[in-house]
């Protein structure tokens, strides 16, 4: 992969890698040219497959925008921040990174539920 784009460019996900919590949530939006799809979802593949086998690994979900978008959002969720940061930092991972086309750009956060009367629990 070319390119990380932080999602916030204020708090990027390195620094966010340093704080413990738990669960937590991957927000990785991914975008890239359309002749690339199909290398890309073979590539996420395989990411995804890795992550699976990882300890503190909970879930995943990739999704499509609609239309004619080459733009992808994956969720992720995770036991706590020290379980997806061995997994994210894990030389295997970090190796299989420049699979991916070179027109991806990535831009992966971290989140946590909120707790909001009478709507949601955390």
């Amino acid at each position: 992969m070319s390119h990380l784009r932080p999602l916030d460019p204020n708090f990027p996900i390195e620094r966010q890698l340093g704080i413990d919590a738990g669960p937590v949530v991957l927000v990785n939006v991914f975008t890239l040219d359309k002749s690339d799809e199909q290398s890309f979802l073979q590539v996420w593949q395989n990411d995804a497959a890795f992550m699976k086998r990882q300890p503190g690994f909970i879930s995943t979900q990739l999704h499509r925008a609609l239309g004619e978008s080459a733009t992808y959002l994956n969720c992720a969720v995770w036991e706590s921040t020290a379980h997806f940061r061995a997994a994210f930092t894990h030389p295997e991972f970090r190796s299989k990174i420049s699979a991916y086309p070179s027109s991806a750009v990535a831009s992966p956060h971290l989140f946590q539920k909120v707790a909001v009367p009478g709507i949601c629990v955390a």
